[in-house]
């Protein structure tokens, strides 16, 4: 029997959902707060994790944020009632499986479910199993995350700390540019859209600096004329917003593999 958990903090909600899910065959835990969801998602290991976005004290984004920490590939369907377009695109950098706006109908719910349960199972990555310590150990590069959102900044910071890598994030290009003087990192994840200083302005700071290392830009920019500009500076790579993120690990990778050749 498939597991399904419902995290909403409106207890009808719940009840309801967990009556539809429950007669559509799916073991059905449910959860009225975010931290009592991501608690029931450490031990029930669900499947699927419907996810309502505005909750008090513990917002939907918040509880992605920590399921992405713990397991990158998990389902999440998140139910966002009200949302703007900036919650939707954060949702879909956390890489939600799927958006739903409440008020929609219970079968569009239901088929959306119904898909991603099938979905095959994610290969566990094994360096996830390994002592975090010893994973320091075993990789010996610093990445300079640079992104003005706290959300995705904490996002990749954390993701690639358990790849065991040694990760700083910063929030803006002159604090970028001054953690580059003081501890020259490996590689840099740069976004190019940032206020005050944009990425495209410490790219240019970073190549009359000679600085040695890999970057790899993120930007939400469909630009061509911005997007030449940022090639012409000579990145590794540039990736387009919403980033996936095992192609990110995969970048990385290769941008560390080149700069020691």
């Amino acid at each position: 029997m498939i597991k399904l958990l419902i995290v909403d903090d409106d207890q009808m909600n719940c009840d309801l959902l967990q009556n539809v899910f429950t007669r559509q065959g799916y073991e059905v835990i449910t959860a009225t707060s975010g931290r009592e969801g991501l608690s029931l998602f450490h031990t029930a290991n669900p499947k699927v994790t419907l996810l309502d976005l505005r909750m008090p004290e513990m917002d939907g984004l918040t509880v992605l944020k920590e399921i992405r920490a713990i397991d990158p590939h998990a389902s999440v369907i998140i139910l966002g009632g009200g949302a703007t377009e900036v919650q939707e695109n954060q949702a879909r950098t956390l890489r939600a499986t799927d958006f739903i706006r409440k008020g929609l109908s219970l079968d569009v719910l239901v088929e959306a479910v119904n898909r991603v349960s099938q979905l095959p199972e994610q290969p566990a990555d094994p360096r996830l199993l390994r002592d975090a310590g010893a994973m320091k150990q075993q990789i010996d590069e610093t990445i300079l995350v640079v992104d003005d959102e706290p959300l995705v900044c904490d996002l990749l910071v954390r993701f690639l700390s358990l790849r065991g890598y040694r990760v700083i994030g910063v929030k803006d290009g002159p604090d970028a540019l001054r953690m580059v003087d003081e501890m020259s990192p490996d590689a840099i994840l740069l976004d190019m859209i940032m206020p005050g200083m944009p990425g495209i302005d410490v790219l240019r700071e970073l190549r009359e600096k000679n600085y040695p290392g890999g970057i790899i830009i993120m930007t939400g920019s469909h630009n061509e004329e911005l997007l030449e500009e940022a090639w012409a500076l000579g990145p590794q790579e540039i990736l387009v917003k919403p980033v996936d993120l095992e192609r990110l690990l995969t970048a990385i990778q290769l941008v560390l593999v080149c700069r020691e050749c």
